[in-house]
This record gives C-alpha cells, structure tokens and sequence, in this order.
C-alpha cells in the first residue's frame, strides 16, 4: 500500500522536532544528497528600482529640547530668515527641504537630529 501525498504531511505534522531531523538525516544518507536550502539572488524584477529614492525630502516633526539651535539650523539649511525658519519650527511637521539628494538629505538629518530634533527623510 502505498502512502498518498497528505498521509505523508500528516506523519510529519505528527512528528517531533528531534523526529523530523533524524529523518532528514536518514534521507540525506539514504539518497547522498545535503538538504541544505538554495538560496539564490533573484535580480531585482523592476530593473534596480528597489535600490531606494533618488530623491527625498526633509521633514522635521520635532524640534526637541534645543529649540533655538533647531531654529539656526533650519535657517541655515533653507537660506530663509530667522523668524521664517522659527514659523517653520513652530508649525510641525515641516517639510525643510525637497527634493534633495539622500546622501545630501541625510547629511542633514545627521545636523538636526544632533541638535535634538526628530526627522524623517521621505
């Protein structure tokens, strides 16, 4: 009598742990092979577009306890005037730049998050 396809999972679903792996090692001597998972790169099916955003922008969405330093830097980085740059802190969250390289983007974030602000580059 030969097993069927699901008597074979049910014995298995059935089996312990240390159970499963004796037979796989029984398997393994039985027909020389090593059952050992094939894990493969696929390429990417987009074409590498999944490599991340070629752009991002910058938003603030806390300035933190150094507020005042925020403020400088957010004015730095925007080229705005300081009571700009503290409308722009006041009104969170704020997007402080677009469209910017992420290299640049989170060279930026390095800057605010050091001054004690949270941001997120999206």
């Amino acid at each position: 009598m030969a097993l069927s396809k699901n008597d074979i999972i049910k014995a298995l679903e059935e089996m312990k742990l240390s159970e499963l792996n004796d037979l796989v090692k029984a398997i393994e001597d039985h027909f020389g092979v090593v059952a050992a998972a094939a894990v493969a790169a696929a390429p990417a099916a987009d074409g590498g577009a999944t490599a991340g955003p070629s752009e991002v922008d910058i938003i603030l969405t806390e300035a933190g306890a150094s507020k005042v330093a925020v403020i400088k830097l957010v004015k730095e980085i925007t080229g705005q005037e300081l009571m700009a740059a503290k409308a722009l802190v006041d009104k969170l969250p704020a997007t402080i730049k677009s469209k910017v390289k992420p290299e640049e983007a989170e060279e930026i974030k390095g800057q605010l998050v050091a001054a004690g602000a949270s941001v997120e580059l999206k």
